[in-house]
């Protein structure tokens, strides 16, 4: 096995992490021209070809999710300046999301771009946009995360012979049940901890949801008549014993160690969030939820992908100049068990701080939804507690990972 090696930019290479603050102090405080997130809501998730938007298309969701959006805020649409789709399999994204925009009322004036990082993708849609508004080139600005794995499960990518026959290349575009093996064979995660990380999961998502918590973070959307406002995808009474007794679903790779149990859930979902400058949001009367403060995102051998926020957090902590211990929530993607339990030991955070009302695993992990909902849902529970500070993470297909911080603005007594 090749030793990952992370390759840190110049300080003297100019690029839009530069204006980030470093610093507890700086990071706090209020700036007119800081970027502010005024709205985050997600939508219900459903289990992919079982649930409650099994049928329901791409563009449908996006429609509705513009609509009572813009219903809930009464944000004036011909003030946006530029949404940002995050989204990863469907045909033609740009072509349905620009199509959903404008059903909903958004007028034609007003662009519309899509990005694929992935399992980041939704983080990369917030990243675009906050890098536009710091750039002065947007005002208002609109990040979406989309995915309906139903209709747009992962194809199986295809290279020529010439490129295949580089290792990394090769291993670049197996499935990524594979690399979870690889990741608990190499690193020696066991089966044993790959359920107790697992039934964390499903066990706080299953009560936050019987607590009604989610109910703060998710936008009821009509489709087809019916309102979908509820997650489907949360197993309630999920046992260790339950677990254990799961037959491996890739017996053939690794240890065999990966179930439908300590595995994410494939899902249908999206989620979005309004961001802005703090001058313009006091000026248009916007509630001020939280603060985008700075993002990385790194690479890592492909074989191993999932080790990837072990770099991803440190490396966004540096660039602002935080410790660890300054964040009050993590949420990391649990993309597998076998690679969260990895990261969560490696990087040695509180699992009390990571993922407190469960994660990918128990919620689902419809791809280019959990960048933008694991913000909405961070900065939804950093509101309840009454804290600070939000890093969100995740691993990303093809061996690479991104993380962020956010300052949460709105305290438990605000309007949620």
């Amino acid at each position: 096995m090749q030793t990952t090696r992370l390759v840190f930019r110049s300080p003297f290479m100019r690029s839009a992490s530069t204006y980030a603050p470093r610093g507890l102090a700086a990071i706090l405080k209020k700036n007119p021209d800081d970027v502010v997130i005024t709205f985050a809501q997600r939508s219900a998730i459903g289990r992919a070809k079982k649930g409650q938007l099994k049928d329901t298309t791409v563009d449908e969701l996006l429609y509705a999710l513009f609509k009572a959006t813009l219903d809930k805020t009464k944000l004036d649409p011909s003030k946006i300046d530029d949404i940002c789709v995050g989204t990863c399999h469907p045909p033609s994204p740009l072509y349905v999301s620009r199509a959903a925009a404008l059903a909903a009322g958004i007028p034609h004036h007003v662009p519309i771009s899509t990005v694929n990082r992935l399992c980041s993708s939704g983080l990369m849609a917030i990243r675009n946009i906050a890098h536009a508004i710091q750039a002065g080139e947007t005002s208002i600005g609109i990040a979406v995360g989309v995915d309906s794995m139903t209709m747009h499960a992962r194809p199986t990518p295809e290279i020529c012979e010439a490129v295949d026959k580089n290792a990394e290349a090769h291993d670049c575009i197996q499935p990524m049940g594979w690399t979870s093996e690889m990741v608990a064979q190499t690193y020696k995660v066991s089966r044993e901890t790959q359920d107790k990380y697992a039934l964390i999961s499903h066990t706080r998502a299953s009560e936050a949801q019987a607590q009604g918590i989610f109910t703060q973070e998710i936008i009821p959307l009509e489709l087809k008549g019916q309102v979908v406002s509820v997650d489907d995808t949360i197993r309630p009474g999920v046992t260790q014993q339950g677990l254990s007794a799961l037959k491996p679903a890739f017996p053939q790779w690794g240890e065999a160690s990966t179930t439908a149990g300590n595995a994410s859930g494939v899902g249908d979902g999206a989620a979005i969030c309004i961001l802005t400058t703090r001058a313009r949001a006091e000026q248009e009367g916007m509630e001020i939820l939280g603060k985008w403060v700075a993002s990385s995102v790194v690479g890592v051998e492909p074989k191993y992908m999932g080790i990837s926020p072990i770099f991803a957090v440190p490396k966004v902590l540096e660039q602002v100049g935080l410790t660890k211990e300054d964040i009050d929530v993590y949420e990391i993607n649990e993309a597998f068990a076998s690679q969260f339990a990895y990261c969560v030991e490696q990087l040695g955070v509180p699992i009390e701080k990571i993922n407190p009302n469960g994660g990918a695993i128990s919620i689902s992990h419809p791809l280019g939804m959990t960048g933008v909902r694991q913000v909405v849902t961070g900065l939804a529970e950093l509101r309840r507690k009454d804290k600070t500070l939000l890093c969100t993470s995740m691993c990303v297909g093809s061996g690479m990972g991104a993380a962020g911080i956010f300052v949460n603005e709105a305290r438990s007594t605000s309007k949620l």
